[in-house]
């Protein structure tokens, strides 16, 4: 069985295909189980179609953490944060990553295709899965965000 610490999901739009191929042989070479829920090329799709099987699998504790990527982030971003149990951080460089889980507890981490380098993402990925969230004065914090 797959430590589940180290099974990610991730998906993307046309916006983010490019990076997302990237990143996931940049994971799989790191020894993480990723599950590609797409998209599987360049041509235009309508993110939150891709973006809301990600969240919700994350959502139901299917995968411990994702990664989601689109044009800006934002669309991505927006989408994942519907759901009650998913804190996605819109991310473009490895101290927002690194912030996104030592304060925010983020388990979505949403980087924007057409304006991070692979360089970049790739850093910013790191960081995102080896912070652990820092709790203490952030945990009552993350508790305010859900809507009853």
């Amino acid at each position: 069985m797959l430590d589940k610490s180290k099974t990610l999901a991730l998906g993307c739009d046309q916006g983010g295909y490019l990076l997302k191929e990237f990143i996931k042989i940049k994971l799989a070479e790191s020894g993480y189980s990723v599950r590609d829920f797409g998209i599987y090329s360049a041509d235009s799709v309508d993110y939150p179609d891709y973006a809301h099987p990600v969240a919700s699998a994350v959502n139901s504790a299917q995968f411990p953490m994702a990664i989601l990527i689109c044009g800006s982030g934002n669309g991505v971003c927006m989408t994942a944060n519907k759901y009650a149990g998913i804190r996605a951080a819109l991310c473009w460089n490895t101290e927002l990553a690194r912030l996104a889980r030592l304060h925010n507890d983020a388990n979505i981490l949403c980087l924007p295709g057409r304006f991070i380098t692979e360089s970049e993402a790739l850093s910013a990925v790191i960081a995102f899965l080896t912070t652990d969230f820092e709790g203490g004065r952030h945990q009552a914090r993350i508790e305010k965000i859900p809507l009853a």
